[in-house]
């Protein structure tokens, strides 16, 4: 039992010191994920929900991709942004949506999807909203996450291209941060492995 865990603490301690002191592993890891950054460019955009700290109130990763997204509205181009996030009792989209708007993105440009409570039904109701929609989709979202996200847009039957804010990417030049950027991908590749099992990317 004490060599097991003498080993299993030297795993990890091992884990620590890769995970802290070589970033460059980690960022060819995101890369992965998020694939070749590419300039937002279409009619709408999409924008999916993250973090709620509590109803009404957006965490961490939300307040980023709402910032991001007020950043390409303004870029030009654009004439509507979708928000996806619920739950339906207090979905994250609608204060999303508020920080858009206090933003100078006008509140009639900004639709909000309320009832979707993962990316796999973010894809299938914004497929739903926008079937009938022309124009060129884009869709933004954490860096981690685009490689999920889009492929699950598509098995949705949603032609989107994608950008991204990078999310994972900037919190590795904390090196305090990069233990949960290790944690954040794992999690984001289990996910990868259950999306593909049910047959949803």
């Amino acid at each position: 039992m004490l060599r097991f865990l003498r080993n299993a603490l030297a795993l990890v301690g091992l884990l620590l010191v890769l995970i802290t002191a070589f970033p460059p592993l980690l960022s060819g890891w995101i890369g992965l994920l998020a694939g070749s950054y590419a300039e937002p460019r279409g009619e709408i955009l999409v924008v999916l929900g993250g973090a709620q700290l509590e109803t009404h109130t957006i965490g961490v990763t939300s307040y980023w991709r709402s910032v991001y997204a007020a950043r390409v509205w303004r870029g030009g181009g654009f004439r509507q942004v979708v928000i996806c996030g619920g739950p339906p009792s207090g979905p994250v989209s609608e204060p999303m949506k508020r920080f858009l708007v206090s933003e100078g993105v006008p509140a009639d440009a900004v639709v909000t999807e309320t009832s979707s409570l993962n990316t796999h039904e973010n894809a299938l109701e914004a497929a739903r909203l926008l079937k009938d929609s022309p124009g060129g989709k884009v869709l933004l979202t954490s860096d981690y996450h685009v490689f999920r996200a889009a492929r699950a847009f598509r098995k949705a039957g949603l032609t989107v291209t994608t950008t991204y804010f990078p999310d994972a990417g900037k919190r590795l030049t904390h090196w305090q941060d990069r233990w949960r950027v290790f944690l954040d991908l794992c999690l984001e590749t289990l996910k990868i492995g259950w999306y593909k099992a049910h047959g949803w990317i």
